[in-house]
């Protein structure tokens, strides 16, 4: 039953992961919401009831991220489903004339962020024989789109997921990567640094996938019965779909 859930959240000051939050506090989950902005986080525990648990944290930072959830309150600890929403796309410089600032903050975020997180979770899961770890991969991890280390980086979340479910297998803990599309969010204002006007120009295409249209994915996965697990999901709005191979004359 999701009443039953305890269900934390990273990334959830917005987008994809504020929606999350909004569909499971509907279905009566307890949250915990996790961010960097924490007028963000008491704004959206607020518009829930106020009963959600806020966490203000930088997931980058490995010692804070492990004693944020080893120091959560009881009625709150036992995590049974842990979505890893916070991620970004930082510049976008050919690699030739990669910033490495921008390249640290998304492996960081992204991959490093993501199993800090997973590691301070995962074992309170095994030990009560029940969980579900909900990572949000892209499908610039699967097929090449331009941004090579923020894909590559997604491609590490997609393929990790595929590997924590094998070395899950027989721990009942389920896990699902979640691989979506262009979303309609902050992603493309924060890549380019909080440039409206090239955000606007490079979302011209739109309409896309709504943030709530993957959150609404995320609760479908998790409310399945306990034995199914989906182990990989890859989600586009009708408007968007692989491209075909590129040549130029040599």
């Amino acid at each position: 039953m999701m009443r039953q859930q305890i269900v934390a959240i990273t990334g959830a000051t917005s987008g994809i992961g504020a929606a999350t939050a909004r569909r499971f506090a509907a279905q009566g989950a307890r949250l915990i919401l996790i961010g960097r902005r924490q007028e963000r986080l008491d704004a959206l525990a607020a518009e829930l009831g106020g009963s959600a648990h806020v966490v203000a944290l930088d997931i980058t930072d490995r010692a804070a991220t492990l004693t944020a959830f080893a120091s959560l309150p009881e009625a709150c600890a036992a995590v049974s489903v842990l979505v890893n929403g916070a991620g970004l796309a930082s510049g976008t410089n050919p690699v030739a004339k990669g910033d490495f600032s921008d390249w640290d903050r998304m492996i960081d975020t992204n991959i490093n962020g993501l199993l800090n997180v997973t590691r301070a979770v995962l074992p309170g899961m095994i030990e009560r024989e029940r969980g579900h770890i909900i990572n949000i991969g892209s499908v610039a991890g699967t097929y090449p789109s331009g941004g090579p280390i923020y894909g590559s980086s997604k491609a590490f979340v997609n393929f990790f997921s595929l590997n924590l479910r094998r070395e899950l297998l027989g721990s009942k803990v389920r896990t699902t990567s979640i691989e979506p599309g262009r979303v309609d969010t902050e992603f493309t204002l924060v890549r380019l640094r909080g440039d409206e006007e090239r955000a606007k120009a490079l979302e011209a295409d739109g309409p896309f996938l709504s943030a709530d249209d993957v959150a609404q994915t995320i609760v479908m996965c998790s409310d399945l019965p306990e034995h199914v697990n989906v182990n990989r999901l890859e989600v586009m709005s009708v408007n968007q779909s692989t491209g075909p191979f590129s040549y130029v004359k040599m």
